[in-house]
């Protein structure tokens, strides 16, 4: 695999991981008094909403759940899959 590869799977990851954290932390009560929570959960908005948003203005809402999240993990999987078999 080469650097490039990895880097892109690293990214990925790391992508995911935000997005994991954004859902995590979106079903917490967010108390004031907590600012390291607040501050991670603004970074992983800004790291995800980039990608979310766009999905978010496709994908409907089903019974008010948000599916954009599992759809940009499943295209990022995709995305990284296609990018490693041509690399």
């Amino acid at each position: 695999m080469t650097l490039l590869v990895s880097f892109i799977v690293l990214l990925a990851r790391v992508f995911n991981i935000a997005i994991l954290i954004r859902i995590i932390l979106s079903w917490m009560p967010m108390n004031t008094d907590s600012s390291l929570l607040i501050t991670i959960r603004e970074l992983a908005y800004a790291v995800t909403e980039p990608i979310l948003a766009p999905i978010r203005r496709v994908v409907p809402t089903v019974s008010g759940l948000d599916l954009s999240p599992m759809i940009a993990i499943i295209l990022v999987q995709l995305l990284v899959s296609i990018f490693a078999r041509l690399a």
